[in-house]
């Protein structure tokens, strides 16, 4: 099986920075196509020059290499990295980023005595180039032949389901005793049906386990057989401490969960990453399996995978997203509380209702809309037909609600002001859970329901302690709910996870400008690649002087250099 893999290894690198670094990212591409990668929650504050999506970059070349440069400013948490062209996520491609608080902002938990990255993802057996074919014939993904952990295949749980001689991922743990204590008081009168029951103190080895969801269309429920996991963080916000049996990941979130090894080690412990919202006949096929093994464990895992008692139930599944709470007594990047930003209380200035429809045919071609417009990536990039002034390439016209009037594809765009405060509402029609996230941003989620999404809908906003993040999920019939603070001025890209969705033209681009102080933006790089209408621009890579320079980054903090080389990997899955 033909995976993309970076550095000879899938998943990926872990980039392991801390707040403010700045990140100098050389990319060589080895495939045999185009590549983007895009930095999944980085916000890249006053430089959407280096997101890597098609709204802001013209895609490398094959054979060629180009440097991303730019500054993890003012964030902490869990992000991860992938390519953002051409479907190219569902062969791999992807890897985790770490963010680090500053020694001088105090982390609420105590050291963990371990950190462990965990990809999951679904994954069909065609290759990226025939799934984007499919996508384009109308023909539906499907439920996916399998459940990878960190890129291997699962543990033989069953011999009737999994058969004899597949790869599967272990994580190594040193069991309970001379651990650090977290404190896990403030969990008294929170719990709710679907979390564990809490301890005054956890004892014992304690291990951060960050969890990714990095497939393409698949919700993911992610547990560990006899551990609790207490959610700590998620996508740059330090969340309330609550313990859950169990979480439902949707497609491109991420969480951190901290895990005590406070079990007999009888034997190993299962790991599970369980298909949600699919053909129940089918999940079993469709279930990710590893080991956590402690290193006094007296044998191996057997019996049935942990129970999951609410599978497949869409209500469950939204009461706890909305469990999940901003921890408003925290710092994170910065010394100050997260809860001194106090959003409720901002006067909106902009309100967009956005409402999605499943594939239907467009000009005789199988798209996906957003408010009626299917997105068509120009062939120049927004940000350079902007830079040079090129008129016809995009319109400010994306309406702010669904307009009476037959699907188009069109490249418009939101335009929006500088310092505004944006209200959106994701209104999903269709039969799936659909993720949408936004580049340069972290944004407050403060409602989800079931049902259409009215004025009145605003009496159950959370204006207190809606969690921060960039990534949320909207339940099929339901909408939810984000506010946006925009203060990062540049072209933001706003889109589907699902990749589909995202492929099929389910995505738009938030223009943030400063009418008055255009040099809240970072200058067009040195290294720009052009194509489009301003290809003449373009020298072949090898005329080319100080292609990968990292000169125009601030000395003023430390950084890290990095090299990615992206290539296919022949690899056995199953």
């Amino acid at each position: 099986m033909l995976v993309i893999g970076i550095n000879g290894k899938f998943p990926g690198p872990i980039l392991n920075v801390t707040t403010n670094w700045n990140v100098v990212v050389n990319v060589k591409n080895n495939l045999d196509e185009p590549l983007l990668l895009t930095w999944d929650g980085i916000q890249n504050r006053k430089n959407s020059w280096q997101d890597g999506v098609l709204g802001t970059n013209c895609p490398i070349p094959a054979g060629w290499n180009w440097t991303y440069q730019f500054q993890v400013k003012d964030q902490i948490g869990s992000f991860f990295y992938f390519p953002s062209l051409s479907f190219q996520r569902a062969a791999g491609g992807y890897g985790g980023i770490i963010v680090n608080n500053r020694e001088v902002i105090p982390v609420p938990f105590g050291m963990p005595d371990g950190d462990i990255t965990i990809f999951i993802s679904d994954w069909y057996t065609k290759t990226h180039k025939e799934l984007r074919k499919d996508v384009e014939k109308g023909t539906d993904l499907g439920v996916p032949d399998g459940i990878l952990i960190n890129g291997l295949g699962p543990y033989r749980f069953d011999g009737a389901v999994v058969p004899d001689g597949v790869s599967y991922g272990t994580i190594n743990v040193e069991p309970e005793g001379g651990g650090k204590q977290v404190r896990c008081s403030n969990l008294q009168g929170l719990l709710s049906p679907f979390q564990s029951s809490s301890k005054e103190t956890l004892v014992g080895k304690i291990y951060r386990l960050r969890v990714h969801n990095v497939g393409i269309s698949t919700s993911l429920n992610f547990r560990i057989q006899n551990h609790n996991l207490l959610l700590v963080e998620t996508e740059g916000s330090y969340t309330v401490q609550q313990n859950y049996t169990n979480m439902d990941i949707h497609v491109g979130q991420s969480y951190s969960f901290l895990v005590t090894m406070d079990q007999n080690a009888s034997s190993d412990y299962y790991i599970v990453a369980s298909s949600q919202f699919v053909n129940s006949s089918a999940s079993v096929k469709a279930t990710g399996v590893a080991i956590l093994h402690y290193s006094n464990s007296q044998g191996p895992a057997s019996g049935p995978l942990p129970d999951l008692p609410n599978e497949n139930d869409p209500i469950f599944s939204m009461n706890q997203a909305r469990s999940i709470r901003w921890n408003v007594s925290a710092g994170a990047a910065r010394p100050n509380p997260q809860g001194s930003f106090k959003y409720g209380q901002i006067t909106v200035t902009d309100v967009y209702v956005i409402l999605n429809r499943p594939p239907e045919l467009i000009d005789g071609k199988w798209r996906t809309t957003l408010n009626g417009i299917s997105y068509l990536p120009p062939s120049t990039p927004l940000k350079l037909a902007q830079q040079f002034n090129i008129p016809g390439v995009y319109k400010l016209d994306f309406p702010n609600r669904l307009m009476n009037r037959p699907p188009k594809i069109d490249t418009s765009l939101i335009n929006v002001t500088f310092k505004g405060f944006m209200e959106i509402i994701f209104q999903n029609n269709d039969t799936t859970v659909q993720s949408y996230h936004m580049n340069g941003y972290a944004f407050f989620v403060v409602g989800m329901d079931f049902g259409v999404w009215t004025e009145n809908s605003r009496g159950i906003y959370n204006k207190w302690d809606g969690v921060a993040r960039c990534t949320t999920q909207v339940f099929p019939g339901a909408w939810t709910a984000i506010l946006v603070s925009l203060d990062n001025a540049g072209t933001w890209n706003l889109r589907a996870e699902n990749l589909n969705s995202w492929y099929l033209g389910q995505e738009v681009y938030v223009n943030v400008l400063n009418p008055e102080n255009d040099t809240q933006e970072s200058p067009l790089p040195d290294n720009t690649i052009y194509c489009g209408l301003l290809s003449s621009l373009q020298k072949d890579q090898a005329q080319r002087v100080k292609f990968s320079d990292a000169s125009s980054l601030s000395d003023a903090h430390r950084g890290i250099l990095v090299m990615l080389v992206i290539a296919f990997l022949a690899i056995f899955i199953e």
